[in-house]
């Protein structure tokens, strides 16, 4: 399944390799990758393999999963999707509760002590996504965990989640799509590692050409 995932990404470019001539993240960081996993939504035989692949892993990892919650905004149709495959109820939570109305952050019903699987898209430093468990756990649901479709398994959000205990299960990730990549001729072998370097430290830009 990871490498079928990491397949069809690529395919569409939701995710892109350019290890000599590095994006330039929000916060200044060089990156030889490009992720944008909404692209997914506009291609159907992508999409219907996503959530194939994500509610495989909801019915493997989180069997008494009652509800999902999508990260917004992100996450929010996968999340649908997710559970029109798993005939499961469905909602999501805003980055920030409402100014005005009922002032909701939690939106869709969500009862105290419900087993709860987060849906996410994309898995970087992992910040974004604990806060989501935050609120969740804050309003007494019982969050099992989360799924995504993509992680760059950096050290910050597995540390992260140690420390609030809580667990990912991605479609793929980030070695498994540079191993397809230099496979399918996307990137050169000889690129693997320096990859693989930018993943492990992406403030260390050793890894670039001069």
């Amino acid at each position: 399944m990871e490498r079928e995932v990491a397949k069809a990404l690529l395919s569409i470019e939701a995710v892109f390799f350019r290890p000599d001539e590095p994006f330039t993240w929000a916060s200044g960081i060089k990156s030889p990758i490009y992720c944008d996993n909404r692209l997914t939504l506009s291609e159907p035989r992508v999409r219907d393999l996503i959530e194939d692949s994500l509610a495989s892993l909801i019915k493997q990892y989180y069997p008494d999963c009652e509800v999902l919650m999508g990260t917004s905004t992100a996450g929010i149709a996968h999340a649908a999707l997710t559970a029109k495959i798993l005939d499961l109820p469905m909602g999501y939570v805003r980055g920030g509760a409402k100014d005005h109305g009922r002032k909701n952050q939690i939106e869709g019903k969500l009862l105290p002590g419900q087993k709860v699987v987060v849906v996410e898209d994309l898995i970087s430093t992992g910040g974004s996504v604990m806060e989501v468990v935050d609120v969740l756990r804050a309003a007494q649901a019982e969050v099992l965990g989360i799924v995504s479709i993509f992680t760059y398994n950096m050290l910050p959000a597995n540390v992260r989640f140690k420390q609030h205990k809580i667990i990912n299960h991605s479609a793929t990730n980030f070695d498994v799509i540079a191993d397809v990549a230099a496979e399918l001729g996307y990137i050169k072998k000889e690129d693997i590692d320096r990859i693989i370097a930018f993943r492990n430290n992406p403030a260390d830009e050793s890894w670039i050409k001069k």
